[in-house]
C-alpha cells in the first residue's frame, strides 16, 4: 500500500499542465490552462502527500486562493478519487 501511495504522490508532485488537463477531463472537471498552470505551480516539487488529511486540506485552501473555492473543491474530489 505504501508503494502505491508513493507512486501517486510522486505523480502529483511532478505533474505538468498537459497531464493535469488530461486527468481533469477524465474526471469531468473543467479547467482552463491558466488554472492548470496555477495548480501545477502550487504542487510541483513541493513534496505534497495527498494521503495526509491536514496536508491535503492546506493545499486545497491554497488552491482556493488562486483558482477559486469551487474549483478547489473539485480538485479535492479528484484527489479523493486518486486515494481510494
Amino acid at each position: 500500500m505504501k508503494l502505491l501511495q508513493n507512486v501517486i504522490n510522486h505523480k502529483i508532485n511532478t505533474i505538468n499542465r498537459a497531464e493535469l488537463l488530461k486527468y481533469a477531463n477524465q474526471y469531468n472537471i473543467s479547467l482552463t490552462t491558466k488554472q492548470a498552470d496555477a495548480i501545477v505551480d502550487k504542487v510541483k516539487g513541493k513534496n505534497i502527500n495527498i494521503f495526509d488529511d491536514a496536508g491535503r486540506s492546506k493545499l486545497v485552501k491554497e488552491l482556493a486562493k488562486v483558482i477559486g473555492p469551487s474549483k478547489a473543491r473539485e480538485i479535492n474530489q479528484l484527489f479523493m478519487q486518486l486515494i481510494r
